[in-house]
């Protein structure tokens, strides 16, 4: 009998379908978590809390979205991404919704921090990545990560804007009115998600590659022993410290600089519109260049300027600068980060492997946003905070640049019958 498993493959409208699907998902999806920031000053002030308090529920979520995503992620890859996908819309907007009723730091966990945690594992980065993978080749896959992961930037540079003149005009229960909107945008888009679930499921069975043989169990013992894959979810660790930190806490920093609230909503659409073109970059350059070396030089170059801005007077000009550059440098480690996962393992558990190193990823994030939270109520000041991030970040992109990235040898899996 021929090989079937040439045979099943994505019909072009199945690939349109899931990558702007992804696509749309995205938008919406990160442009309202990079926007969280600019809501710490309204919602503290109106329920009587600490922003240590505030940047605890952020924490939270994180570290939820951290723990879930692994789980999401091999339940997508058993069985597809559209009911988690579709589910976790739905769930953010409950989130959005607890959070409006909030009158105390509780809540506020519940609804911001635990219910918007899971759903970003359903509707974030992970899954997006994982789903894109599958619907292109893989001469084209690193470009096309890169673009998709640009479109989850663009949602910043939309959100955040339309979050301040809200929150300014209107309070900050009109802007998360505003976001429960963008998830009734978010609804078909996630549906779309999966529109390649069942040919997925049929290359996979099918399939000769290097992994259709490996149950789970055995991948994850594979992946924990593969020293490259260990750095990649350690230095992921440092990514989420430093992101965060710069996303939840720079609105803040600012306001303690005599700068006005408006800046710190301009300078996030500013990230969010550079990052559409770091993603895009760097995913052209995963094409052409090793991932892991890649990789590193962005945590080398982020912890650099992260110096040069936190050393200079925070004026509009430094600030609009940093935001660009560090725009450019921002969620373009998704597409390498996962796109090296699958060039080491093979893609039947991408879904799965990107969640464990996302967890690490998220368990960074939880402590940059929190740690940075106490010592600001604490110190006063930022300076030991962003002293840290530097520190880790430096380490990070050295043994990034150094970590193993060769494939997987594997006995290949039998050609079906």
């Amino acid at each position: 009998m021929p090989d079937t498993a040439k045979q099943v493959s994505f019909t072009n409208a199945q690939t349109i379908a899931v990558l702007a699907g992804s696509s749309v998902m995205l938008t919406m999806s990160m442009g309202m978590r990079q926007s969280w920031g600019l809501f710490a000053v309204p919602v503290t002030q109106d329920l009587g809390i600490t922003v240590a308090d505030f940047m605890l529920a952020i924490a939270i979520q994180n570290i939820v979205w951290g723990i879930t995503q692994p789980l999401i992620g091999a339940y997508a890859d058993r069985f597809g991404n559209r009911m988690m996908t579709v589910l976790g819309t739905f769930l953010y907007a409950a989130g959005i919704g607890v959070t409006m009723i909030a009158t105390g730091p509780l809540m506020l966990i519940l609804g911001l921090g635990v219910m918007i945690g899971i759903a970003m594992s359903c509707t974030a980065l992970m899954l997006a990545m994982a789903a894109s993978a599958r619907a292109v080749t893989p001469a084209r896959r690193s470009v096309v990560l890169g673009t998709i992961s640009a479109t989850g930037s663009i949602g910043a540079f939309v959100a955040a804007p339309l979050a301040d003149v809200l929150i300014a005009n209107e309070g900050w229960i009109a802007a998360m009115v505003a976001f429960l909107g963008l998830c009734a945008v978010m609804l078909p888009a996630a549906f779309f998600v999966g529109s390649g679930d069942k040919t997925a499921a049929a290359m996979a069975k099918n399939s000769t590659d290097r992994d259709a043989n490996m149950s789970l169990r055995e991948v994850l013992v594979e992946a924990v022993h593969h020293k490259g894959y260990v750095i990649t979810a350690v230095a992921f660790f440092v990514c989420g410290l430093q992101l965060i930190f710069i996303a939840m806490h720079l609105p803040n920093y600012l306001a303690l600089c005599g700068q006005s609230p408006e800046l710190g909503a301009i300078a996030l659409g500013v990230i969010g519109g550079f990052n559409a073109i770091g993603c895009y970059l760097l995913g052209w350059l995963g094409g052409k260049y090793p991932k892991h070396v890649l990789l590193g030089i962005v945590y080398l170059l982020r912890s650099a300027f992260i110096v040069i801005y936190f050393l200079v007077p925070a004026t509009p000009t430094t600030t609009l600068v940093f935001a660009a550059v560090m725009g450019i440098l921002w969620l373009g480690v998704a597409p390498l980060v996962t796109g090296l996962i699958g060039q080491i393992f093979g893609l039947r558990y991408v879904a799965t492997l990107s969640g464990v190193a996302f967890f690490f990823h998220q368990v960074g994030s939880f402590i940059g946003v929190w740690g940075a939270g106490l010592i600001v109520d604490s110190l006063g000041s930022y300076d030991r905070a962003w002293q840290i991030a530097v520190i880790i970040g430096l380490g990070a992109g050295i043994a990034q640049i150094y970590a193993n990235d060769k494939p997987m040898v594997r006995t290949p899996a039998p050609v079906p019958a």
